[in-house]
């Protein structure tokens, strides 16, 4: 028996990376990688025999799956969880899957777009059947799972509602929804941080020697999501005006075809067919994306699909620890 960690004494899941060539994403038009790295955990006892329901873990914006795997002095990571999980017995043995679908412009929305290239199709057409080609997987929706976190919940909500084919069960994590509450109160300093040029902002953040500005994350993010809601060709349109900062109304438009709140009534066959359906958000989210939750669960009952939404004490960061409820609840729903 391996032991990952000498405190604990429980059995440990082994991880291993993947590379995996992905032809939709060669060429793409921000010049990122098409070779990309695919990390697995694979539970205990899994060189026994058998097969696995999987879970597919999608990233926040900034983040790739590896990121996952980092060590904290005071929360274990995303490994380490898994091994307690299935080692308290909270959850069943379950193979976890972290994907790459990290940008230029810092995440992709796990959306298709001509700014970055097709990453939803690169997640549905060539991952799944990567991950079920390679390890022991039940290869159906009611054993396939997606979580995330911020972007990730977003994600997660996006594959509920256009793939319900391949993945049965979702689960938010504050995931970006209700857009009027989770962006449009940072374009100010958004704006101010971009100065009239989306890229030299980028190429600052891609520099490590370049001090970085107070709000430039802000700006970053609202290129990032520009990107991906309002992609123009190999660029995007931002939804303000570079030089007075005044909402682009078409633009924002624009956006808002992607918020989730606006998806359910087109979802509605696709949300109603899923095992589970789990949306949470803390009380005190910086970007309100505990309004954005108890927006979307008011549009999902008004059309009577079935969810659980719940909230806890807690803002968006160092919550980590709601990982536990959605693999929790995945576990309990996965093929019932």
């Amino acid at each position: 028996m391996e032991i990952r960690n000498h405190k604990s004494q429980i059995p440990i899941g082994e991880v291993v990376s993947l590379k995996l060539e992905s032809r939709l994403l060669e060429g793409n038009p921000a010049g990122d990688p098409h070779v990309r790295e695919v990390i697995f955990y694979l539970p205990p006892g899994y060189d026994d025999g058998g097969s696995y329901p999987s879970v597919y873990v999608l990233s926040g914006f900034t983040g790739r799956g590896r990121m996952m795997l980092n060590d904290s002095a005071f929360a274990p990571n995303f490994a380490e969880r898994m091994d307690m999980l299935i080692g308290s017995g909270r959850i069943r043995p379950m193979i976890a899957v972290l994907p790459d679908c990290f940008t230029r412009y810092g995440g992709s929305q796990y959306l298709n777009s001509s700014a970055t290239g097709h990453y939803e199709d690169y997640l549905t057409d060539e991952i799944v059947s990567f991950v079920d080609e390679s390890f022991r997987t039940v290869a159906d929706r009611d054993h396939r799972a997606v979580i995330g976190k911020s972007s990730g919940g977003y994600g997660a909500l996006i594959m509920a509602m256009r793939h319900a084919d391949q993945f049965g069960l979702a689960c938010s994590i504050a995931g970006d929804a209700y857009f009027e509450a989770c962006y449009l109160p940072d374009f100010a300093k958004a704006f101010r941080a971009i100065k009239g040029d989306a890229q030299a902002l980028v190429a600052k953040m891609w520099d490590e020697e370049a001090k970085k500005g107070k709000h430039d994350f802000d700006g970053l993010n609202a290129i990032g999501m520009a990107a991906s809601y309002s992609p123009n060709g190999a660029g995007f349109d931002l939804p303000f005006d570079l030089e007075t900062g005044e909402i682009r109304a078409e633009i924002w438009q624009k956006w808002l075809t992607h918020d989730p709140v606006r998806l359910v009534e087109k979802s509605v066959e696709n949300l109603k067919s899923l095992r589970l359906l789990f949306l949470d958000a803390g009380t005190s989210d910086e970007f309100g994306l505990d309004i954005g939750a108890r927006v979307l669960s008011s549009r999902l009952k008004a059309h009577g699909i079935e969810h659980i939404h719940e909230e806890f004490d807690g803002g968006h960061f160092n919550v980590s620890h709601r990982y536990n409820r959605s693999l929790e609840l995945v576990s309990g729903y996965f093929g019932i």
